[in-house]
């Protein structure tokens, strides 16, 4: 904690057995730590196991505070040690070092060592970028030394060779126009055929449904007519040979005549659907020939396409027969497909790599400084601003304090006059520094990044405080709750008296320090 060498620490008198322990729990494990020079010793132990120790010291004191405490040095003395000797406050420290306590605080520099991992990853893409793009320019190179090479040795026939290529040209383009045609008529077809077929289908059967119905409604028609017949006709029933009166008569013909006019108007509804039906069918009979004349056009095409497909390959047989090189050429030609192919691998990767490449300068922006750091940052700092000045107020020092994005002071006081941390003396720079320790540990516990229950002043009594500051100092402290264990380090005893639960002070005897309880 001092300015002072390790072998320093070892007492002048016996050399030897410098050793200090401590011990600690963090939620449900105990741990135990143990250090000592002459001899050296580094040791951790977790619920009373040893853990592994590192063959380097620095390794393992990383380990102590990045997975254990999760509370490095600096940290450290911004949050549970406020000391006088060696102790920086957190308004001195530089721009680069108040964002590493606070990034700290808030366990965002996760982002920092994201930003790490991903500028050694654009390194190595850019890396890769070059080589790609260097293998695209060999390869480019090869092919336009293989084109010429294929054109000098097609000079011999080169105005045969035309003349097919034209020709071929001339039988490709009608077998594209062809191609282009048969994909309309399939589309026609595909949008078509299929759906006429099933409608076809359905009003075939509908057809025979109508035709059943109308058959029946004639039926019923006929039965009825034989009805009103038999009672306009008969006086006595041929049956039971009683006689029929006028008024049954009525009753029946009446009867009659109302199903009669029910079953003409569904006859009629029938013979409608049946118009219809059949001009439908009609329809669709029209459009199934017309599919089918599609599918003779398309046949005819292709018919046409094999023809335009076998005179290409004539063409190009009498190619490759007028020219004496053909052998060279062809084994030439594959040879500069080779070369095309593999650009086109080189460039399909280069892009890859020059996509990855985008995405990660993406990333890289967002994990900036500027970036997702500081839009968690903007979050709390009103709220570090709101407990700073609550803290102020508690030790009797009326300023507004604000810390900016930046993490810039802005200190209004008198007529609202802007001062800097500087412009105070040493016992208001005292009052702001021990604002900002309490208003760091609100924030790690309200967080749960940070959260400690030991608070440690070294000497912060015994420099620039006064009898009010002293007793403000106090206010906070008993507002701090039985769970934080909090130790004062002063050589002025009697103001602390009778103020904490334990004391324990140091005398030497002999030229050794001695605790006395």
């Amino acid at each position: 904690y001092r300015n002072i060498n390790k072998p320093q620490l070892v007492n002048t008198i016996n050399n030897k057995d410098c050793v200090v322990e401590v011990e600690f729990a963090i939620g449900p494990n105990e741990y135990k730590v143990v250090r000592g020079i002459k001899p050296t010793k580094f040791q951790i132990y977790q619920n009373d196991a040893l853990l592994n120790e590192s063959s380097h010291s620095k390794e393992f004191q990383s380990l102590l505070e990045n997975n254990i405490l999760k509370l490095n040095h600096k940290s450290f003395n911004q949050i549970v040690v406020l000391g006088s000797s060696s102790f920086v406050p957190f308004m001195q420290l530089t721009t680069a070092q108040r964002r590493e306590v606070i990034e700290d605080l808030l366990d965002i520099n996760v982002f920092s060592k994201m930003n790490g991992i991903v500028r050694e990853n654009v390194s190595t893409l850019r890396e890769a970028l070059r080589d790609k793009t260097t293998a695209i320019d060999i390869i480019k190179n090869k092919i336009n030394v293989q084109r010429k090479y294929i054109n000098d040795i097609k000079s011999l026939n080169e105005e045969k060779i035309r003349q097919n290529e034209n020709q071929i040209n001339s039988e490709k383009a009608i077998i594209d126009e062809l191609s282009n045609k048969n994909k309309e008529i399939i589309a026609k077809l595909e949008a078509s055929y299929e759906s006429v077929e099933s409608n076809l289908t359905s009003a075939s059967r509908s057809k025979t449904r109508l035709d059943k119905n109308e058959s029946v409604l004639k039926k019923e028609m006929r039965d009825l007519v034989r009805d009103a017949k038999f009672f306009e006709d008969n006086d006595i029933c041929p049956t039971c040979t009683q006689e029929i009166n006028k008024e049954i008569k009525d009753a029946k013909t009446s009867e009659v005549a109302a199903q009669a006019k029910k079953v003409e108007t569904s006859y009629k509804k029938i013979k409608d659907d049946i118009k219809n039906n059949n001009k439908l069918i009609q329809d669709l009979n029209r459009l199934f020939s017309e599919s089918q004349g599609l599918q003779k056009e398309r046949d005819e095409n292709s018919f046409k396409i094999g023809i335009a497909q076998s005179a290409i390959k004539k063409l190009q047989e009498q190619s490759e027969a007028a020219s004496s090189v053909s052998g060279s050429v062809t084994e030439a030609t594959e040879e500069l497909e080779d070369f095309i192919d593999e650009k086109d691998s080189l460039l399909t990767e280069k892009i890859e790599v020059d996509t990855e490449l985008s995405y990660y300068s993406a990333i890289t922006e967002m994990l900036k400084d500027t970036g997702i750091k500081t839009k968690i940052i903007k979050q709390y700092i009103p709220v570090m601003n709101k407990y700073i000045n609550s803290y102020l107020q508690t030790l009797d020092f009326f300023v507004h304090f604000e810390l900016t994005e930046s993490f810039q002071e802005v200190i209004r006081s008198r007529h609202r006059d802007s001062f800097s941390y500087e412009s105070f003396s040493e016992g208001e720079k005292q009052r702001i520094d021990l604002s900002l320790l309490f208003t760091w540990r609100k924030i790690a516990r309200m967080k749960n990044s940070i959260a400690t229950n030991i608070l440690i002043l070294d000497e912060t009594f015994d420099s620039s405080l006064d009898n009010d500051g002293i007793e403000n100092l106090f206010k906070i402290l008993y507002s701090l709750g039985e769970d934080t264990n909090t130790v004062i380090i002063s050589h002025k005893g009697e103001i602390l008296d009778n103020r904490f639960t334990h004391k324990i002070e140091f005398v030497k005897d002999k030229n050794f320090s001695k605790m006395k309880k």
